[in-house]
């Protein structure tokens, strides 16, 4: 009996020393298991926090340019109303034609646009003016031209015969050579025929008395 005592004595303790050793590397293992989860979770966390700081960058890009863009496009409409105004009271004097015409730009921006410069007046105040003046230069020019008092083909202040029917227009003067009108009596350049002409009627008088006192 004590030998077999002895015996399982001695095999306890072998069975000690062949488990001490596999309990040893099961700790180590469960060490390195919980480093390895620590890495991986303070990874995990620098991945996380690089993507939120790459996302909230990207974000506030996104907004400044959101910004811009609508800043732009609020001047852009800003200004295409006040164009529309200006244009479309430099072409007509109607307000209501006025106001339409902006409100419908303000409304329909671009599409508005589009259908102002489709429907608006093809010319401004300006160049109706300037049109008028020269059609009334023109008329005023076509009025001062003399005609031919028998056939009203157009004549020149120099012309003594009508080209066209041959009506005596004008007669020169017999000292000074210049044209004067068939009713002129008088030269009114040299004053040739008045002082004839009195002196015509005061040599007739002087030479009436003489007669009757022969």
């Amino acid at each position: 009996m004590g030998v077999l005592l002895h015996h399982a004595t001695t095999h306890s303790v072998h069975f000690v020393h062949s488990v001490t050793p596999m309990t040893g590397s099961l700790a180590h293992g469960a060490h390195g298991i919980t480093e390895l989860a620590s890495l991986l979770s303070s990874v995990a966390r620098q991945t996380s926090a690089t993507a939120s700081s790459t996302l909230s960058g990207l974000t506030s890009l996104i907004g400044v340019a959101a910004f811009f863009f609508f800043a732009f496009v609020a001047i852009f409409w800003v200004a295409l109303v006040y164009w529309t105004w200006r244009d479309v009271r430099s072409r007509t004097q109607d307000v209501i034609l006025q106001i339409t015409a902006t409100v419908l730009v303000a409304v329909f921006s671009i599409g508005g646009f589009f259908i102002y410069m489709i429907v608006r007046p093809r010319q401004t105040l300006a160049e109706l003016y300037e049109r008028q003046l020269e059609e009334e230069s023109l008329l005023a020019e076509m009025t001062e031209r003399q005609t031919c008092p028998t056939c009203h083909y157009r004549i020149e202040n120099d012309f003594q015969l009508c080209p066209s029917c041959g009506t005596k227009l004008r007669r020169p003067c017999p000292r000074c050579d210049h044209l004067l009108e068939l009713k002129w009596n008088v030269c009114p350049f040299c004053g040739y025929g008045g002082a004839s002409m009195e002196g015509g009627r005061s040599g007739a008088g002087m030479r009436q008395p003489s007669r009757a006192e022969r």
